[in-house]
């Protein structure tokens, strides 16, 4: 995860270790630095201890990486450590409980090889996941999020939640055909029952009014696919996915785009 010292910083760092406990994969905390100045060293090690003591003596690998794009350094620190997830807080002063999209954000959802996980401000979990949703349209992208997330919640023992948008009156008797077909492809993953599977379609005038629409639980995760723009193993965001990222009131995870 990429770690800063403020409040998004320690929220993301809060959830990071979440997932990681959950998961058991391996937590590594990355500050990336500037090569300009001297004391950006310093600065940055100082904000890993700080993040160590946070840590409580959970094991995590600590690493300062220098880099003039933040962005650009976590990507690269991920792809040498293997890592699959890169997990990033809402810089202070945004809206409270919903994820405020900073430079950092922007442009790792634009080129970022690695799943991105974006924490909304003033976020505490409540534990391992309790439900997880996906933003479904009918694209290869949006099937491999599906199949992606019907895993992750057998894997968690967790509710999934197929939804779609139908914005300023769309068809919704083609969404629910679109939904059907999702629901049959979530019930292929082992262990997943297609009966268990929940499929809404939120409806409202714009995207914000949809998310309004639905019912939003403690411990929710949403997961979004990349726009079919995206380059092969890329993440990369159409308008209306970043309109639902910042309007839902959960932690978002957003897919690079699949080899479809």
């Amino acid at each position: 995860m990429g770690y800063v010292d403020d409040s998004g910083g320690r929220e993301a760092l809060t959830l990071a270790r979440t997932i990681a406990d959950v998961t058991g994969a391996r937590l590594t905390v990355a500050a990336v630095h500037p090569p300009e100045r001297a004391a950006s060293v310093v600065e940055a090690q100082a904000a890993l201890d700080h993040a160590a003591a946070l840590l409580d003596d959970r094991p995590a690998d600590l690493l300062t990486h220098e880099s003039r794009s933040p962005s650009r350094g976590l990507s690269v620190l991920a792809s040498r450590t293997g890592a699959e997830l890169i997990v990033i807080g809402s810089p202070p002063g945004g809206a409270h409980g919903r994820i405020n999209l900073g430079g950092t954000a922007d442009h790792l959802l634009h080129a970022a090889t690695q799943s991105v996980l974006l924490t909304p401000a003033d976020y505490t979990p409540v534990g391992s996941p309790q439900r997880i949703t996906v933003a479904y349209v009918r694209r290869p992208q949006c099937e491999e999020a599906v199949t992606a997330a019907a895993s992750a919640a057998v894997r968690l023992g967790v509710p999934l939640r197929l939804v779609t948008l139908a914005l300023d009156g769309a068809d919704t008797d083609s969404l629910r055909d679109d939904l059907a077909l999702a629901i049959r492809l979530a019930g292929e993953s082992p262990g997943m029952d297609a009966g268990e599977v929940q499929a809404r379609i939120a409806e409202g005038g714009d995207v914000a009014a949809a998310v309004e629409d639905l019912d939003w639980i403690a411990g929710d995760l949403l997961v979004c696919a990349s726009s079919e723009d995206a380059p092969v193993h890329r993440v990369f965001l159409g308008e209306t996915a970043f309109k639902l990222v910042r309007a839902v009131p959960c932690p978002v995870a957003v897919l690079p785009r699949g080899p479809t």
